[in-house]
Protein backbone atom coordinates (compact mmCIF):
# COMPACT_ATOMS: atom_id res chain seq x y z
CA UNK A 1 0.00 0.00 0.00
CA UNK A 2 1.38 3.68 -1.37
CA UNK A 3 1.94 6.41 1.57
CA UNK A 4 -0.79 8.27 0.19
CA UNK A 5 -3.20 5.40 0.49
CA UNK A 6 -2.25 4.31 3.76
CA UNK A 7 -3.08 8.04 5.14
CA UNK A 8 -6.20 7.88 3.45
CA UNK A 9 -7.15 4.25 4.97
CA UNK A 10 -5.85 5.58 8.42
CA UNK A 11 -7.88 8.99 8.09
CA UNK A 12 -11.48 6.68 7.90
CA UNK A 13 -10.82 4.09 9.79
CA UNK A 14 -9.57 5.88 12.84
CA UNK A 15 -9.86 10.23 12.00
CA UNK A 16 -6.23 11.10 12.48
CA UNK A 17 -4.20 12.64 9.63
CA UNK A 18 -0.59 10.47 10.36
CA UNK A 19 2.44 12.36 8.89
CA UNK A 20 3.01 9.22 7.02
CA UNK A 21 5.43 10.80 4.76
CA UNK A 22 7.69 12.20 7.45
CA UNK A 23 7.86 8.38 8.73
CA UNK A 24 8.83 7.21 5.30
CA UNK A 25 11.70 9.07 5.47
CA UNK A 26 12.93 7.95 8.62
CA UNK A 27 15.87 5.61 8.70
CA UNK A 28 14.58 1.79 9.66
CA UNK A 29 11.10 2.20 10.55
CA UNK A 30 9.49 -0.89 10.05
CA UNK A 31 5.57 -1.90 9.75
CA UNK A 32 5.08 -2.70 13.44
CA UNK A 33 6.61 0.62 14.75
CA UNK A 34 3.99 1.94 12.38
CA UNK A 35 1.37 -0.10 13.60
CA UNK A 36 2.78 0.99 17.24
CA UNK A 37 2.20 4.58 16.66
CA UNK A 38 -1.13 4.60 14.99
CA UNK A 39 -2.52 2.46 17.89
CA UNK A 40 -1.00 4.56 20.41
CA UNK A 41 -2.52 7.92 18.88
CA UNK A 42 -6.12 6.68 18.48
CA UNK A 43 -5.65 4.99 22.07
CA UNK A 44 -5.18 8.59 23.59
CA UNK A 45 -7.44 10.35 21.58
CA UNK A 46 -10.34 8.04 22.34
CA UNK A 47 -9.66 7.95 26.06
CA UNK A 48 -9.35 11.98 26.04
CA UNK A 49 -13.16 12.22 23.85
CA UNK A 50 -13.81 8.93 26.83
CA UNK A 51 -12.98 11.39 29.99
CA UNK A 52 -14.35 14.28 28.31
CA UNK A 53 -17.50 13.13 28.10
CA UNK A 54 -17.68 10.81 31.57
CA UNK A 55 -17.25 6.79 30.85
CA UNK A 56 -21.10 6.28 31.66
CA UNK A 57 -22.34 8.67 28.60
CA UNK A 58 -19.87 7.24 26.43
CA UNK A 59 -20.70 3.88 27.08
CA UNK A 60 -24.35 4.13 25.87
CA UNK A 61 -22.86 5.48 22.84
CA UNK A 62 -20.95 2.71 22.11
CA UNK A 63 -23.34 0.21 22.95
CA UNK A 64 -25.92 2.17 20.59
CA UNK A 65 -23.36 2.29 17.78
CA UNK A 66 -22.38 -1.18 18.00
CA UNK A 67 -25.98 -2.51 17.95
CA UNK A 68 -27.23 -0.29 15.19
CA UNK A 69 -24.00 -1.11 13.15
CA UNK A 70 -24.28 -5.41 13.96
CA UNK A 71 -27.90 -5.13 12.81
CA UNK A 72 -27.14 -3.50 9.19
CA UNK A 73 -24.46 -5.85 8.65
CA UNK A 74 -26.27 -8.85 10.04
CA UNK A 75 -29.03 -8.10 7.59
CA UNK A 76 -26.67 -7.95 4.81
CA UNK A 77 -24.94 -11.29 5.67
CA UNK A 78 -28.17 -12.80 5.33
CA UNK A 79 -28.79 -11.59 2.15
CA UNK A 80 -25.08 -12.53 0.58
CA UNK A 81 -25.52 -15.43 2.36
CA UNK A 82 -28.92 -16.69 0.64
CA UNK A 83 -27.96 -15.66 -2.88
CA UNK A 84 -24.37 -17.81 -2.62
CA UNK A 85 -26.49 -20.89 -1.47
CA UNK A 86 -28.93 -20.35 -4.59
CA UNK A 87 -25.95 -20.72 -6.65
CA UNK A 88 -23.38 -22.65 -4.38
CA UNK A 89 -24.82 -25.95 -6.67
CA UNK A 90 -22.66 -24.42 -9.55
CA UNK A 91 -18.98 -25.49 -8.29
CA UNK A 92 -20.32 -29.01 -8.70
CA UNK A 93 -19.67 -28.99 -12.38
CA UNK A 94 -16.01 -27.88 -11.28
CA UNK A 95 -15.60 -31.01 -9.58
CA UNK A 96 -15.97 -29.47 -6.18
CA UNK A 97 -18.11 -30.48 -3.55
CA UNK A 98 -20.94 -27.86 -3.37
CA UNK A 99 -21.17 -28.22 0.47
CA UNK A 100 -17.79 -28.02 1.84
CA UNK A 101 -17.36 -24.93 -0.66
CA UNK A 102 -20.62 -23.62 0.76
CA UNK A 103 -19.21 -23.83 4.26
CA UNK A 104 -15.68 -21.98 3.33
CA UNK A 105 -17.57 -19.24 1.44
CA UNK A 106 -19.59 -18.86 4.22
CA UNK A 107 -16.97 -18.40 7.15
CA UNK A 108 -15.24 -16.28 4.54
CA UNK A 109 -17.74 -14.36 4.74
CA UNK A 110 -18.39 -14.25 8.43
CA UNK A 111 -15.51 -13.20 8.87
CA UNK A 112 -15.33 -10.35 6.42
CA UNK A 113 -18.38 -9.01 8.19
CA UNK A 114 -16.46 -9.14 11.70
CA UNK A 115 -13.73 -7.56 10.41
CA UNK A 116 -16.13 -4.90 8.79
CA UNK A 117 -17.72 -4.50 12.10
CA UNK A 118 -14.93 -3.42 13.71
CA UNK A 119 -13.75 -1.31 11.54
CA UNK A 120 -17.25 0.69 11.28
CA UNK A 121 -17.38 1.09 14.66
CA UNK A 122 -14.46 2.25 15.45
CA UNK A 123 -14.78 4.89 12.55
CA UNK A 124 -18.06 6.24 13.90
CA UNK A 125 -16.56 6.46 17.43
CA UNK A 126 -13.84 8.07 16.72
CA UNK A 127 -16.24 10.49 14.75
CA UNK A 128 -18.96 10.97 17.22
CA UNK A 129 -19.31 14.45 19.16
CA UNK A 130 -21.98 14.42 22.04
CA UNK A 131 -23.71 17.43 22.56
CA UNK A 132 -25.04 17.68 26.29
CA UNK A 133 -28.25 19.98 27.06
CA UNK A 134 -27.87 22.82 30.03
CA UNK A 135 -28.93 22.27 33.24
CA UNK A 136 -31.93 23.59 35.08
CA UNK A 137 -29.34 25.23 37.01
CA UNK A 138 -27.85 27.04 33.73
CA UNK A 139 -31.45 28.17 32.64
CA UNK A 140 -32.32 31.65 32.45
CA UNK A 141 -34.86 32.45 35.77
CA UNK A 142 -38.31 33.64 34.87
CA UNK A 143 -37.69 36.57 36.94
CA UNK A 144 -34.58 37.63 34.49
CA UNK A 145 -36.91 37.25 31.14
CA UNK A 146 -37.86 40.87 29.92
CA UNK A 147 -41.30 42.34 29.29
CA UNK A 148 -42.97 40.45 25.99
CA UNK A 149 -46.55 40.96 24.95
CA UNK A 150 -48.62 39.17 22.04
CA UNK A 151 -50.33 40.47 19.41
CA UNK A 152 -52.96 39.45 16.72
CA UNK A 153 -53.86 42.05 13.48
CA UNK A 154 -57.57 41.38 12.41
CA UNK A 155 -56.94 40.50 9.00
CA UNK A 156 -60.18 43.18 7.80
CA UNK A 157 -58.93 46.22 10.30
CA UNK A 158 -55.52 45.43 10.49
CA UNK A 159 -56.28 46.53 14.41
CA UNK A 160 -54.29 44.93 17.25
CA UNK A 161 -57.13 42.45 19.08
CA UNK A 162 -55.74 41.71 21.66
CA UNK A 163 -53.97 44.86 22.48
CA UNK A 164 -49.91 43.42 24.00
CA UNK A 165 -51.17 41.20 26.44
CA UNK A 166 -48.21 40.63 28.70
CA UNK A 167 -46.90 37.50 29.19
CA UNK A 168 -43.70 38.03 31.34
CA UNK A 169 -43.90 40.77 33.89
CA UNK A 170 -40.55 42.60 34.01
CA UNK A 171 -37.84 42.02 36.75
CA UNK A 172 -39.07 43.63 40.10
CA UNK A 173 -42.51 43.95 39.25
CA UNK A 174 -45.08 40.79 40.10
CA UNK A 175 -48.51 40.16 38.44
CA UNK A 176 -50.27 41.73 41.08
CA UNK A 177 -48.46 45.01 40.71
CA UNK A 178 -49.08 45.50 37.51
CA UNK A 179 -52.83 44.75 37.61
CA UNK A 180 -52.74 47.42 40.56
CA UNK A 181 -52.08 49.87 38.15
CA UNK A 182 -55.47 49.90 36.50
CA UNK A 183 -57.94 52.48 37.95
CA UNK A 184 -61.19 51.81 36.27
CA UNK A 185 -62.43 55.23 37.00
CA UNK A 186 -58.99 56.36 35.03
CA UNK A 187 -58.48 55.17 31.40
CA UNK A 188 -55.31 56.72 31.04
CA UNK A 189 -54.26 54.01 33.70
CA UNK A 190 -55.54 51.19 31.58
CA UNK A 191 -52.57 50.84 28.45
CA UNK A 192 -53.75 49.35 25.27
CA UNK A 193 -56.67 47.24 25.72
CA UNK A 194 -58.01 44.78 23.07
CA UNK A 195 -61.02 45.53 21.43
CA UNK A 196 -62.58 42.21 22.66
CA UNK A 197 -61.27 42.58 25.63
CA UNK A 198 -64.05 43.25 28.75
CA UNK A 199 -63.98 46.89 29.25
CA UNK A 200 -61.60 48.00 32.36
CA UNK A 201 -64.44 50.37 33.51
CA UNK A 202 -66.45 47.04 34.73
CA UNK A 203 -69.62 47.59 32.43
CA UNK A 204 -69.27 44.07 31.71
CA UNK A 205 -69.63 45.17 27.63
CA UNK A 206 -66.26 44.99 25.49
CA UNK A 207 -64.10 47.18 24.96
CA UNK A 208 -65.11 47.52 21.83
CA UNK A 209 -69.11 48.41 22.42
CA UNK A 210 -68.12 50.57 25.41
CA UNK A 211 -65.53 53.09 26.66
CA UNK A 212 -63.55 51.90 23.00
CA UNK A 213 -65.94 53.06 20.81
CA UNK A 214 -65.03 56.67 22.36
CA UNK A 215 -61.82 56.22 20.69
Amino acid sequence: MGRRRLRERLREAVAIDFPVDEWAKEEGIAEEEIRERVTKSADDLYAEKRQRFTPEITMQVEKAVLLQTLDQLWRDHIVTVDQLRQVIHLRGYGQRDPLNEYKTEGYNLFEAMIAKLRETVTAQLMRVEIQTRPSEDMLPDEDDLPMMSVHHLDPLTGEDEIGGMPIFASAGEEEGEVQTKLDPKNPASWGRVGRNDPCPCGSGKKYKHCHGALV
